[in-house]
């Protein structure tokens, strides 16, 4: 009881809203550094969009060197991230995890797993770290506004309000938005000043009208390979991997990669070459499945607004962002979760470097 007589009203050092992959991933790296911080999430438990990765096996990273990792995500993003994954490779995350004793499983294309193929392997050791932390969770718990003040910001929820000296914003994009990715993180930096990309489906399958294709529903070739065509016909961009029959079209990582591809450039007047199982179709009407149902988001807050060393805000001292609340992005087989990460790092390491001022 004598405790009580000592207690003062001090704010939260860092608060995290979202706690996807990016939260839990900023939530460990706190931990590891005595930062204390509260993690929100809208869902009743962490990690829920993590749990379908691949199909459930998720794919975390892909087991290759920066620069080539870097080449593989592409222009505008490369540069913007070369940063936080220079400081935070996909090397350095392999070893977090095997730190956490997860055992891994790396694929010939450098793809690597957890070795159980359940993406709860991975998502169950986040959650069992931060209790041996102490880290609070505020699950079932959706923020409802977050308005800065003199020394830090004011996050509410509907029952309770909270002091944070600094605030990191985990929310993710807008896909699959029954894991609680429902956009609240890009309203609440919209309001606060920052530009928000138009959000839009990337890694989605494509509707094509075929019926030779439709007749195919549910077969899968491995080998399969697609190609983006410009109006001439020439190749601009190629991807290799699975391709999916699916009733409305065709899906699986050739697919997508050329589908993300052409969303993140807006180029019109494109067509798409796409070879599987000894056949070749040409689609010219490439219109792609709807958001909720895209892997990832393309668009969010603008990257001009964000401190690519440290994912500060360059307007709102203290905000920080990480994952796929940002307009960032990468191809399928892993380098998404590796964003993540890797700019989830990026901003702990700089509220540390801000308290410490």
């Amino acid at each position: 009881m004598d405790n009580l007589k000592k207690l003062k009203h001090e704010p939260v050092p860092l608060a995290i809203i979202g706690g996807g992959a990016a939260g839990m991933f900023a939530a460990a790296v706190a931990a590891e550094r005595k930062i204390g911080c509260l993690v929100f999430e809208r869902k009743v438990r962490l990690g829920a969009k993590m749990l379908m990765t691949a199909n459930g096996r998720c794919n975390f990273t892909k087991d290759v060197p920066v620069a080539t990792f870097l080449r593989d995500v592409g222009e505008p993003v490369a540069s913007w991230a070369a940063a936080a994954l220079q400081s935070c490779p996909p090397q350095s995350i392999m070893r977090g995890l095997k730190s956490l004793g997860i055992r891994l499983r790396r694929m010939p294309d450098g793809r690597m797993f957890p070795d159980s193929g359940q993406a709860a392997t991975i998502v169950h050791a986040f959650g069992d770290l931060l209790r041996d932390q102490d880290v609070p969770l505020c699950v079932n718990c959706p923020v409802t506004g977050l308005q800065p003040v003199k020394n830090g910001f004011i996050v509410a929820t509907a029952h309770f309000t909270v002091w944070a000296q600094n605030v990191l914003l985990a929310t993710g994009g807008l896909s699959f938005p029954k894991t609680g990715s429902v956009g609240d993180g890009q309203d609440f930096a919209r309001y606060l000043g920052h530009r928000i990309e138009p959000c839009r489906a990337g890694l989605t399958g494509l509707e094509i009208r075929d019926r030779a294709i439709a007749a195919q529903t549910g077969a899968r070739f491995e080998d399969g390979e697609a190609h983006v065509l410009d109006a001439t016909g020439q190749t601009v961009f190629s991807a290799l991997g699975e391709v999916e029959c699916e009733d409305w079209g065709l899906s699986g990582a050739a697919v997508y990669n050329c589908q993300r591809w052409l969303a993140r450039h807006g180029l019109n007047g494109m067509s798409m070459r796409i070879s599987f199982g000894g056949q070749t179709r040409t689609v010219r009407a490439l219109i792609p499945r709807p958001l909720k149902e895209a892997i990832v988001t393309i668009g969010g807050v603008s990257r001009e607004d964000v401190d690519p060393e440290t994912m500060m805000s360059r307007k709102v001292p203290g905000l920080f962002f990480a994952g796929e609340v940002l307009d960032i992005d990468g191809p399928t087989g892993g380098y998404n979760l590796t964003l993540a990460f890797a700019t989830a790092r990026a901003a702990v390491v700089a509220v540390q470097n801000r308290l410490r001022d």
